[in-house]
């Protein structure tokens, strides 16, 4: 490690994939060298990256830089709020029970399952005709 504050982190959600460095500052958070509204302009999505701060009772105290790639934008923002939640937990080892009890910890491994030969999608079947 560069800096002994910076706290580093993954999370991942379907095919995304983010990787964040996590220093002590002022609140700022970047995504892919965007700030934050930029990259994610909804409010919902903004609040639930930002949900693993609110349980630890952490609004601002962080400077956030995240690398993301891969899948789309929920994905994306599950894969985040997994590294941050990872990094604080890192960084305050007691949070580990209120996280739990949020479900911040549990990687969501669900992912789309592959088309199978000889059917139109992944579990539907063609229609099917007895005569």
């Amino acid at each position: 490690m560069s800096d002994n504050s910076t706290i580093k982190s993954i999370g991942r959600r379907k095919t995304a994939v983010a990787r964040i460095q996590m220093k002590p500052g002022s609140g700022t958070v970047t995504v892919n060298q965007k700030p934050l509204e930029e990259y994610f302009p909804t409010v919902a999505l903004q609040n639930s990256l930002l949900h693993p701060f609110e349980v630890a009772n952490q609004p601002k105290n962080w400077d956030i830089n995240v690398t993301t790639n891969g899948g789309g934008t929920t994905g994306q923002i599950g894969a985040v709020r997994l590294a941050i939640a990872r990094a604080l937990l890192k960084n305050d080892p007691e949070l580990r029970d209120a996280f739990r009890a949020e479900g911040l910890l549990t990687r969501d491994s669900r992912k789309k399952e592959r088309k199978k030969a000889g059917q139109p999608g992944a579990r539907k079947r063609f229609q099917f005709s007895k005569r």
